[in-house]
């Protein structure tokens, strides 16, 4: 299960951030995950769960915003969810020339923690 394998990393570089900041507890992580990126969105909630014990984000929430697989004929422009799996031909012209826009996204978009300077601020980070 890779999903433990990426639930591990982000809480290692949350956690590194964190302590950094001197946050005392984390309150929030919220992730992008897109539809084509090879990720459960289910285990890796509970890896994640699991990842975090005995650092400073046990007990944080996960959000988990999925990303839609979304690709462009570079001939006639078009856009197109691809669904799963994924199309990648255009449904207008039926030209194979596209690129993939979105859909590949495994990135943390935001994280929210209580600062031992401030308490009850909030960090983002991009």
């Amino acid at each position: 299960m890779h999903e433990m394998s990426l639930a591990l990393a982000v809480v290692d570089q949350i956690d590194g951030a964190a302590r950094f900041e001197r946050a005392t507890a984390v309150s929030s992580v919220r992730l992008q995950v897109g539809e084509l990126a090879g990720v459960v969105p289910d285990a890796l909630a509970f890896s994640f769960e699991l990842a975090c014990a005995e650092t400073v984000l046990e007990g944080a929430e996960l959000i988990i915003e999925q990303v839609a697989a979304r690709a462009r004929c570079r001939p006639c422009t078009r856009t197109w969810e691809t669904g799963m799996p994924p199309r990648l031909t255009c449904p207008g012209c039926g030209g194979a020339d596209t690129e993939l826009l979105s859909g590949r996204e495994l990135q943390i978009v935001s994280v929210s923690w209580h600062d031992a300077r401030q308490p009850q601020s909030t960090h983002q980070e991009r």
